[in-house]
């Protein structure tokens, strides 16, 4: 079986605080049901992104980090003016990268993005992750110009950006194949877009739960990335791309 690394996914445990975002609640996801739901998969290791309804507890993800183990890696919301001691130990607790969350909120603001990305990856190497719709990229480009290393969630979630999405993985832009029910367009045709222009930027992740996608991800969106590309091609989306990615 071959190994894979989820990339993307989110451990909701009620022991630890929700936020309401824009009225909404998720479900309980815990990591027993996490185990349970990947148990057949081949799954060695992955990313737990923090979502928009965790806003700036880390407390949950160093909870999920210690009992999942080396292998996994933390996504933070981080606010701008967390103190150098608390940054400390997230970075020796598995945590990689900060999260914006430019489509739903819950993270930290735009105007503090090129100062918290810099700040951040000067001190421990971290990268940024933008859950950010693809047809805003344009307007943000002078933004993301500024960042030293970023991926983008759900391939970029529409068709009608696309092309802006393109040129960010020319850029070396890791992009995240994750959130099948969440996107407008085919995905597999997209992503053999996306491994022709740079094969080392997809990044297969499940989204479990898949908090508010209209169709949540199941086996079945494994299995098209299986039938769609060459074993080699498998190893670096599932595997390889993430992987170092994440432990480098």
């Amino acid at each position: 079986m071959m190994k894979i690394f989820d990339s993307h996914f989110h451990i909701i445990n009620p022991n630890f605080p929700l936020v309401e975002n824009n009225g909404y609640l998720p479900a309980n996801f815990t990591i027993n049901n996490y185990l349970e739901k990947v148990e057949n998969f081949g799954i060695v290791g992955g990313a737990i992104v923090s979502g928009s309804f965790q806003k700036f507890d880390q407390e949950y993800l160093l909870n999920a980090l210690g009992k999942l183990g080396e292998n996994y890696f933390g996504v933070a919301n981080i606010p701008i003016d967390m103190e150098n001691q608390k940054l400390e130990k997230l970075n020796q607790c598995n945590i990689r990268a900060v999260r914006f969350n430019l489509k739903r909120g819950g993270s930290e603001s735009l105007k503090n993005m090129i100062a918290l990305s810099n700040k951040l990856y000067d001190r421990f190497e971290w990268h940024t992750e933008l859950y950010v719709d693809s047809k805003n990229l344009n307007q943000l480009k002078t933004i993301l110009k500024n960042i030293p290393k970023f991926s983008i969630d759900h391939l970029g979630l529409s068709k009608e950006g696309l092309k802006d999405l393109y040129y960010w993985v020319e850029k070396g832009t890791k992009v995240k194949a994750t959130g099948f029910g969440r996107i407008n367009f085919n995905p597999i045709k997209i992503m053999r877009k996306v491994y022709e222009i740079n094969p080392d930027s997809l990044m297969f992740g499940t989204d479990l739960p898949s908090t508010r996608a209209e169709v949540p991800f199941s086996y079945a969106h494994l299995e098209m990335i299986k039938d769609n590309f060459s074993t080699e091609e498998q190893e670096k989306i599932l595997f390889k791309n993430a992987t170092d990615w994440y432990s480098a």
